[in-house]
């Protein structure tokens, strides 16, 4: 699977709600788009080396994340979270940037993530969309 590239959008978030209930991390930010995005989403886009790799084509395809949730965010400096989710997985720093471009590309990346574990025999099990 195609990971997702990292580009430099200049967004910055105004307002970040994480709703536990639904495991959705919204974002608005200051061009004012706003993007719902999944823990499930987040989790199998993670920048972390243990997902996308150390270099190109070593990214992992992860499997079994449609029920992960979000334990908490920290904050990193003014460009960046860190995403705590409930299945231990906590490392790769979420840039601005990059929640910005998984937000604005959500349908395609979302579709490419469902495609690869399709092509990989694994069945999805979620709900719906990311």
């Amino acid at each position: 699977m195609k990971r997702p590239e990292r580009k430099d959008t200049g967004r910055v978030p105004t307002d970040i709600r994480l709703h536990r209930g639904s495991g959705v991390l919204a974002l608005t930010f200051d061009d004012g788009e706003q993007f719902d995005l999944s823990a499930e989403y987040l989790r199998v886009h993670s920048p972390s080396a243990e997902v996308r790799g150390h270099g190109p084509g070593q990214a992992v395809l992860q499997v079994g994340k449609e029920n992960v949730g979000i334990s908490s965010l920290e904050p990193v400096g003014n460009y960046a979270l860190r995403i705590f989710f409930d299945d231990g997985h906590n490392t790769g720093l979420y840039s601005w940037d990059l929640l910005y471009d998984l937000g604005a590309n959500q349908a395609e990346y979302w579709q490419a993530y469902l495609d690869a574990l399709s092509k990989a025999g694994y069945a999805h099990r979620g709900g719906g969309t990311a």
